[in-house]
């Protein structure tokens, strides 16, 4: 009897599997940090396993490249991260790598047309380990390389499916089923993004709307200014994508909603293996949901971005969740003010066409 899923059984097959994969990717370093009791060390693991969230949908010679030079980006942000909180997180230096990461970023994720799409996983990363109080020498150093061992673990997992696609292809050879989606996402590498004005408007946006964001945050005393500076970054607009009001407007609600979700799941102060549970859940659904809507995933990725920051450095959750929401409607506002810039420079330039 042959067996053939229906396109949408057929993403469905997909997304659930990626999503395992991901979830994994995270689930398996955090339970051994929680169980050799160094979970402040939480944030260095996570963002290794952000390697995971990359190669979706691609097949694996292609995957192959996409997640490695995901892995490459990710890893410098953590280290360049590690080194401004070891020479104590002095301002004007945050300030240059961040402008520098996320223009860089940019350009990096347009050429090798990576998804997501945006900087922001290599600016999360920067900003939230350059936060983190390190001492120089072997601890520094074992951040980087705890970062690099989760890194590699989750490249094995993402790549790992090629063995289970070949047996399930042999399967469905002997019996004419269809048992999980062909891989149609196919990336090139473009190599014309320097020539491209719509690329460089977008890494303009990105580094102007960074700066301001970061310098009012610090102006007004919010606590950690790098969440009103992620949020800009998350509420732009890919490079060459429609500069959308709606678009962003769904990423704001995204970014909000998931901070009354975060302060819902951690206003009962739970146990640690809870709050990993939740990182693992919001790993699940944000990979599932980032490829289709990616202001539907955010209700995601922003409670576990909070539930990272709280295993790392504990912190009141009244205090946390003021600054989270003061921290992204600055960022957010700002971040619309740069859309509605950038389509009128578009139209004026004729860069929409």
């Amino acid at each position: 009897m042959r067996l053939r899923l229906r396109p949408r059984q057929q993403l469905a097959s997909l997304s659930v599997e990626v999503g395992f994969r991901a979830a994994a990717a995270v689930a398996v370093p955090l339970l051994v940090l929680l169980a050799v009791g160094r979970l402040d060390l939480a944030a260095y693991a996570t963002f290794g396993a952000f390697t995971a969230l990359y190669g979706r949908n691609e097949p694996y010679r292609l995957r192959l490249r996409s997640v490695s030079v995901a892995a490459v980006a990710l890893l410098a942000s953590i280290a360049l991260g590690v080194l401004v909180a070891v020479l104590g997180e002095p301002l004007w230096l945050a300030a240059v790598l961040l402008v520098a990461v996320v223009v860089i970023g940019t350009f990096f994720a347009t050429a090798f047309q990576l998804l997501p799409a945006q900087p922001l996983f290599f600016v999360f990363a920067l900003l939230v380990c350059a936060a983190i109080p390190t001492p120089a020498g072997a601890e520094a150093w074992g951040r980087i390389g705890l970062a690099a061992a989760v890194a590699a673990f989750a490249w094995l997992l993402t790549m790992s499916g090629w063995l289970l696609r070949r047996a399930a292809g042999d399967r469905a050879a002997r019996t004419g089923a269809v048992l999980l989606k062909k891989l149609h996402r196919r990336p090139g590498v473009d190599t014309s993004v320097l020539r491209d004005r719509r690329v460089w408007l977008t890494a303009a946006q990105n580094a102007v709307g960074v700066l301001i964001a970061g310098g009012l945050a610090l102006v007004f005393g919010l606590g950690h200014a790098y969440w009103a500076v992620v949020s800009v970054v998350a509420v732009i607009p890919p490079a060459r994508a429609a500069h959308s009001i709606s678009r962003s407007l769904h990423r704001i609600l995204g970014t909000i909603g998931g901070v009354a979700v975060a302060a819902l799941v951690l206003v009962w102060s739970p146990p640690a293996l809870v709050v990993i549970a939740v990182i693992v859940v919001c790993q699940f659904f944000a990979e599932m949901l980032v490829g289709r809507h990616y202001g539907s995933a955010l209700l995601f990725i922003t409670p576990m971005a909070l539930a990272v920051s709280h295993l790392a450095s504990p912190a009141p959750l009244g205090t946390l969740v003021a600054d989270r929401v003061l921290e992204t409607v600055l960022g957010a506002a700002i971040g619309i003010g740069l859309v509605l810039l950038a389509r009128w420079i578009e139209r004026s330039r004729g860069l929409a066409r």
